[in-house]
């Protein structure tokens, strides 16, 4: 039987189990979700050891955040759209500063707004990530109904990732992940636009830390095959490529460095 990995990230020691267990924070970035935000949030509550429901508001022009507030989550706004990794960096800092001295800080479980009654579904990510066995826990999604892509920019970030790092993830985009406070303060700044995902998962592993992927009875609004389908994903496989070029371009220069001084390239 193999054994099953360990996290890089320090466990809580036995001083903070029991009621002091780790708890688990769940971020939210949404734009425009007023119509499945609350079922969104109000199905994140449901998962065990969550204690907190974040929305970060991301410039919406509907009514995104009181809906989302009327349904039990705590908001915060930003009054023009900053893009998804803006929202999930103001969202970790926002846990930060509710995280009690004295506690384990939270896990960080990122979702999408889109999930609806599903999203209590995204439950077997914390379990990993709680146990040490990883850093991160990244959702396998089925095959979503209406889904038009052709893979595309999935196999290109796929492909980067496993030349980087060894790994070859099934689902490289999935937003939906659970880490801890540690492991995503080492993959910031985070990669902008739909890169966020790709550069993420790259600069975690160079640097040592766990991933698995957990599969997770997930649904969402999935992209077309029509025109604004096509738009999307020609601006995700423009953005995957601007995270893994540059982090391409940072590995040279880490290598060209470690070359100078007779040592090997640092990962952490």
């Amino acid at each position: 039987m193999n054994a099953l990995p360990v996290a890089k990230t320090p466990r809580p020691g036995n001083a903070q189990v029991g009621k002091n267990a780790q708890r688990v924070a769940v971020i939210i970035p949404a734009k425009d979700e007023a119509e499945r935000i609350a079922a969104t949030v109000r199905s994140a509550r449901a998962i065990p050891h969550v204690d907190l429901v974040l929305v970060v508001d991301d410039g919406s022009e509907d009514k995104t955040q009181h809906v989302a507030r009327d349904a039990g989550a705590v908001v915060v706004r930003h009054s023009h759209n900053r893009g998804k990794a803006a929202a999930m960096e103001t969202g970790a800092a926002v846990v930060a500063m509710r995280d009690a001295d004295g506690r384990p800080p939270r896990l960080l479980l990122f979702i999408d707004g889109d999930l609806g009654d599903t999203a209590v579904n995204t439950a077997p990510l914390v379990r990993p990530v709680r146990e040490g066995v990883a850093d991160v826990a990244i959702a396998l999604l089925p095959k979503q109904a209406g889904a038009g892509g052709r893979g595309i920019v999935v196999g290109a970030a796929r492909r980067a990732i496993e030349s980087m790092t060894g790994w070859s993830p099934t689902q490289p985009l999935s937003g939906m992940r659970c880490l801890t406070r540690e492991a995503f303060e080492a993959a910031t700044p985070l990669a902008r636009g739909w890169g966020v995902e790709t550069g993420m998962t790259i600069d975690l592993l160079r640097r040592g830390y766990v991933a698995v992927e957990v599969p997770c009875d997930l649904k969402h609004r999935a992209s077309a095959n029509d025109l604004k389908g096509q738009m999307h994903r020609a601006a995700q496989y423009r953005d995957v490529m601007l995270a893994v070029g540059a982090r391409r371009a940072r590995a040279a220069v880490d290598g060209v460095r470690s070359a100078g001084t007779g040592t090997q390239p640092v990962r952490s």
